[in-house]
C-alpha cells in the first residue's frame, strides 16, 4: 500500500505538482524595500517604501507591476495588471499574424533520370519558386552511382539553369555521403 510520502515522490516524478509561474512581479512579490513608482497616467511619484508604493496602488484599486528589477532603486508602475496582461497577449497574437515562415519544399532527382520526369521536377520547382518557396533539391548516388559524380554534376547544373530566371542558388551543390544537395531561393521581386 502507499503511504503519503510516496505518493508525493510519485507526483514530483511525473511532474503533477507544478504550479504557474507568474512572469512578473507583481503586488507582494515585489522584495524592494524601496521603489520608485510611476503613476497611472505616467507621472512620477517619486521614491517609497513597498508598504507606500503598495498602499498607493490600492487606494487606486490598481496593482504595482515591477517594471525595472535592475534599476537603483526598482522601478514599478501603478497599473490594472488584468488589463496590462490581455494588451501583451494581444500584441503577441498580431506579431505572429504578421510573421512570415519561410517554407522549404523537396524535390529528390536522381542521376540517370529521364527527360519526362526532369521537366515535371523543374515545373514542380518553377511553381513553388515563383510562390516565393525555397526548394531544396537532393540527389541520390544509389549503389555503383557514386562512382559516376560528372553525370550528377551535369544534371543538377541543368536543373539549375532551368529555374535560375527564378531563383538563385542559395548553397552550392555540395556532396554528403551519397546525397548532393542545393538550396535555390527565389528572387527577389
Amino acid at each position: 500500500m502507499f503511504q503519503p510520502e510516496e505518493v508525493n515522490n510519485i507526483s514530483r516524478r511525473y511532474g503533477n505538482d507544478r504550479k504557474p509561474v507568474p512572469e512578473d512581479t507583481i503586488n507582494e512579490h515585489i522584495r524592494a524595500k524601496e521603489v520608485l513608482v510611476i503613476g497611472p497616467e505616467g507621472e512620477q511619484l517619486g521614491i517609497l517604501t513597498r508598504r507606500e508604493a503598495l498602499d498607493k496602488a490600492a487606494e487606486l484599486n490598481l496593482d504595482l507591476l515591477l517594471v525595472a528589477a535592475n534599476g537603483n532603486p526598482p522601478v514599478t508602475k501603478i497599473l490594472d495588471y488584468g488589463r496590462y496582461r490581455y494588451d501583451q497577449q494581444k500584441k503577441s497574437r498580431e506579431a505572429k499574424k504578421h510573421q512570415h515562415v519561410t517554407q522549404l519544399k523537396p524535390i529528390r532527382l536522381s542521376p540517370v533520370i529521364d527527360i519526362g520526369d526532369f521537366n515535371t521536377k523543374v515545373r514542380h520547382a518553377r511553381k513553388w519558386l515563383e510562390e516565393g518557396t525555397k526548394v531544396k533539391v537532393d540527389m541520390r548516388f544509389r549503389g555503383r552511382l557514386i562512382t559516376r559524380l560528372e553525370v550528377g554534376r551535369k544534371t543538377m547544373a541543368n536543373f539549375i539553369e532551368e529555374v535560375s530566371d527564378l531563383g538563385t542558388v542559395e548553397k552550392v551543390p555540395k556532396l554528403e555521403g551519397n546525397t548532393m544537395s542545393v538550396v535555390i531561393s527565389p528572387n527577389k521581386k
